[in-house]
């Protein structure tokens, strides 16, 4: 399967990357607390960047555990990217893309 469009290869680059983490242990479905972190840090630096202390990541994965099973399910992940993706675009909406080109 060719995927030569760069939104297709996003889509199946996040669908990868949540099987590569979520396949180590236990569900091989779902993501255990420490395949979220270890991804997390691996494929989302800005996170390791912000250094979050054991406190933080409980508090960010009760907020995703949706249906408290004390692990992440592709729907889960998926709605945190999309949050990361919302972020990023109020980050970007007004950066220097949007500044008026010079002739």
């Amino acid at each position: 399967l060719v995927m030569a469009c760069p939104l297709e290869q996003a889509l199946a680059v996040m669908v990868t990357t949540f099987h590569k983490y979520s396949g180590k242990e236990g569900d091989k479905y779902k993501l255990s607390k420490a395949e979220l972190k270890e991804l997390l840090n691996k494929e989302l630096p800005v996170f390791e960047s912000k250094r979050m202390d054991e406190a933080e990541f409980k508090r960010l994965m009760n907020d995703l555990d949706h249906n408290k099973d004390s692990e992440m399910d592709f729907k889960e992940y998926i709605c945190f990217l999309a949050c990361i993706t919302m972020g990023f675009n109020e980050f970007f909406k007004d950066g220097p893309a949007k500044q008026p080109r010079r002739k």
